[in-house]
């Protein structure tokens, strides 16, 4: 007997399709098996903020701290399609900006994020603030600030409802939500070949409910990300960068990121992930002149919906401007 809380997450995240007759009962079977395994994993995860797979090269999405710190005004942009081929799996478009400001220690950012599931829409813009102090001439913590809002859209209208159709008070009234605000804090500390970071991107917990029925989905939930990574220097102008995330979400259990990330000739990466309890992932970027970087990444799931997707496909690609002409510039390993 599927559990009841499951019902009701997949009915606020997944379209539920009224079945013609004229389906096979095996067809039939399989595909009422692939959408509970489908929201069976997502309500296990408890993940709701978008999961990044080439985190390890910029964190500014879940750590305002990082905004600025490379020295130069940087654009990014990113398109994320989960469980490829399931209809209305998570599409995540992202496009980001950081620049660092006159006072060398000062740093801004800027975040559009639109993130869609089944028929769930969230679009949101946070700024960035970020302060580096010096501990000592190669040690440096950077703290910062990010604020916001969200747009949160379900139009529970246009839902068809399974097996018959029939009205159901909950799904009488779309859910148009504006300008919920948020705010989140994060620290990054670092030298030259490490860092390590630690970040709650949202500390308010939003709920998303219509306001006159008795329809109500998950508010948003808070995520605490710890970070780490270190880059060796090896012989042959090749440098070895292992990188690890702990992502906690109140009520589910702790997940881990784990990757080994190879530079050959500063042009390019290539590297693979485990993340525990869900996938494994493949990572490569290529650097072209230090200014433009194009990344790709790609996750191969081996839990049980493995066998009704077609993988994870994650592009990226930024640029970096040399704006302020500063005599010193880091190398941007992390």
């Amino acid at each position: 007997m599927v559990d009841i809380a499951v019902i009701k997450y997949f009915r606020s995240f997944s379209e539920v399709y009224s079945i013609e007759e004229e389906m096979g009962l095996k067809k039939l079977k399989k595909y009422i098996l692939s959408l509970l395994i489908l929201t069976t994993t997502i309500s296990a995860a408890g993940q709701q903020d978008p999961i990044f797979s080439q985190y390890m090269f910029n964190t500014q999405a879940i750590n305002p701290a990082y905004a600025g710190m490379w020295e130069k005004v940087g654009f990014l942009s990113l398109v994320r399609k989960q469980w490829a081929g399931i209809d209305r799996s998570p599409f995540t478009q992202m496009i980001s900006f950081h620049s660092p400001m006159n006072n060398e220690y000062v740093g801004v950012g800027l975040n559009i994020i639109n993130d869609k599931f089944g028929r769930e829409e969230r679009f949101s813009v946070f700024g960035d603030y970020a302060y580096e102090v010096l501990i000592n001439p190669k040690l440096r913590l950077r703290m910062g600030l990010k604020f916001g809002f969200m747009n949160y859209q379900n139009p529970l209208t246009k839902y068809q409802l399974y097996p018959d159709g029939q009205f159901d008070p909950a799904f009488q009234e779309d859910i148009d939500l504006k300008f919920l605000p948020n705010f989140g804090v994060g620290a990054f500390l670092y030298e030259e070949n490490f860092y390590v970071s630690v970040s709650l991107p949202k500390l308010v917990k939003n709920d998303f409910q219509a306001n006159r029925n008795n329809y109500g989905t998950l508010s948003e939930i808070r995520h605490l990300y710890l970070t780490g990574g270190y880059v060796f220097h090896l012989r042959n102008n090749v440098k070895f960068k292992p990188t690890a995330m702990l992502r906690a979400t109140l009520g589910a259990p702790v997940q881990a990121d784990f990757s080994a990330n190879v530079l050959l000739r500063e042009k390019l990466w290539l590297g693979a992930m485990f993340r525990t309890g869900d996938a494994l992932c493949v990572v490569a970027q290529w650097i072209f002149d230090n200014n433009i970087r194009i990344g790709y990444a790609m996750d191969l799931a081996f839990t049980e919906i493995y066998k009704y997707q077609n993988g994870t496909y994650e592009f990226t690609l930024s640029y970096d401007i040399d704006f302020y002409g500063r005599s010193y510039v880091r190398s941007k390993y992390f």
